[in-house]
């Protein structure tokens, strides 16, 4: 039998809610509850991420500044090094619901340790920094792997716009609520927020498994056992296919990261001429950012979901999932472009909405899509490896080229310049890709 079907046997018409969630996708009968559960699963992940995105921005500029926040992006390539294959064995020894689970409980305990230390005055900006980072993308790289093992190919095409649905609207509400209540809470009591979050993760998980168990009772054996021995760095550099993917994250994250930086550099001195330069105003600056912060992650993230929810499923019916790897480069093109010669905040800003709002809806769909055609040890162990370190050794790369500017006096318009070579680069290994997913691809 081929991957797993939750809808296996399903009743002979749509019921209510595979017709409501047809709006956003094609749904098939008795689709929807599987669909949904994973919805509300990556929605509340999304939205416990975002809380603690958040306060990450606040703490890593009020404390350090947009440099630092740059070479901290380094440091997070480097320990992928050794998580990677760590978790790569974890995940040989155990089944998916206990890898995911397991894992997801240790980065709960490090949200009690960060709050401890915030008790007794310690400043934790950076090593937070790091943390957020290697979470966010473990974390979400494994639940991306799961989807994967409950859909074949076909079904990973039609529905999985439905689950970015609910990562697009977690993102939203995590932002929006985090904007309201960042001053009157305080970064540390989110954090504990967001762990309670991360628990509930844990259980849609083990409902969403043992549903699948039901429906799908030939596969059961499969899905409880662990993995091969076969590590994710290895597999990558044994498959084209696998290897390109990461080339694309690495090279996606280069730019967006980049970005990253010439927004922040422009946060970071707006509240210093607004507030001093003093430790002083450190409050001060660190909660102009987080309102800042909040107000730009929550137009990403609006704009992200109306994308997901009305053009993310249509361009894919209509220019496939290969197709959609051409959208956000030549998005980022456009803007960089733009910006190399109008390196103003308002643009730098918009650019940014746009970019990650692309980014967070159809390229995070079309990059997660990209591994239903593959075995499911590249769907666990390649994919967290992509999605882990190749996505922080660009971010490592984007550092080296922060100190290179700096050393050498940069403007904005040399970093924007930069960006314009990478994307075109990008958009070369996009067409790599193309032409590899269609030879190993069981889907037109």
């Amino acid at each position: 039998m081929a991957a797993s079907d939750i809808s296996l046997a399903p009743p002979r018409d749509k019921g209510l809610l595979d017709r409501v969630l047809s709006v956003v996708s094609e749904v098939k009968a008795g689709e929807g509850a599987g669909a949904l559960l994973l919805a509300v699963n990556v929605f509340t992940l999304l939205a416990s991420y975002y809380v603690l995105k958040t306060v990450r921005e606040a703490l890593i500029l009020s404390e350090a500044g947009a440099e630092v926040k740059s070479y901290a992006n380094a440091v997070q390539a480097v320990l992928f090094l050794l998580i990677v294959p760590a978790y790569g064995a974890f995940a040989s020894r155990v089944n998916r619901v206990r890898l995911i689970g397991w894992v997801t409980a240790f980065f709960m305990s490090h949200i009690a340790i960060f709050f401890l230390l915030s008790q007794s005055g310690v400043k934790v900006g950076v090593v937070y920094f790091i943390w957020v980072g290697i979470f966010n993308y473990l974390v979400i790289a494994q639940f991306w792997a799961f989807a994967n093992d409950l859909y074949t190919e076909e079904q990973g095409k039609r529905l999985f716009p439905i689950v970015g649905v609910g990562a697009s609207l977690g993102a939203v509400l995590g932002a929006l609520a985090t904007k309201y209540v960042f001053e009157r809470i305080g970064p540390y009591q989110l954090m504990v927020i967001a762990g309670a979050m991360l628990g509930f993760c844990i259980l849609l998980t083990v409902i969403s498994h043992r549903r699948d168990a039901r429906h799908a009772p030939t596969k059961v054996s499969q899905a409880e056992a662990p993995l091969g021995k076969e590590g994710g760095f290895r597999l990558i550099f044994k498959q084209r296919y696998l290897l390109l993917i990461a080339v694309l994250i690495l090279l996606l994250n280069l730019v967006n990261t980049t970005g990253e930086f010439v927004l922040g550099k422009f946060v970071e001195t707006q509240a210093e001429q607004v507030y001093g330069e003093g430790d002083a105003a450190r409050a001060e600056r660190g909660a102009f950012i987080g309102r800042f912060y909040g107000d730009f992650f929550f137009w990403v993230n609006l704009v992200s979901l109306a994308m997901q929810m009305l053009l993310v499923s249509r361009i894919f019916k209509f220019i496939g999932v290969r197709g959609a790897l051409f959208v956000l480069p030549l998005i980022s093109l456009t803007g960089y472009g733009m910006l190399a010669f109008v390196p103003i905040l308002a643009l730098v800003r918009l650019t940014k909405i746009l970019e990650n709002a692309t980014d967070y809806s159809l390229m995070n769909t079309t990059r997660h899509a990209l591994f239903l055609p593959t075995s499911r040890e590249a769907k666990y162990k390649a994919k967290a490896a992509t999605d882990t370190f190749f996505v922080r050794f660009g971010d490592m790369l984007q550092a080296g080229l922060v100190f290179a500017g700096t050393q050498l006096a940069f403007s904005i318009k040399n970093f924007a310049l930069a960006n314009v070579v990478f994307v075109l680069i990008w958009l070369a290994v996009a067409a790599a890709i193309y032409r590899e997913h269609k030879r190993i691809s069981h889907v037109a």
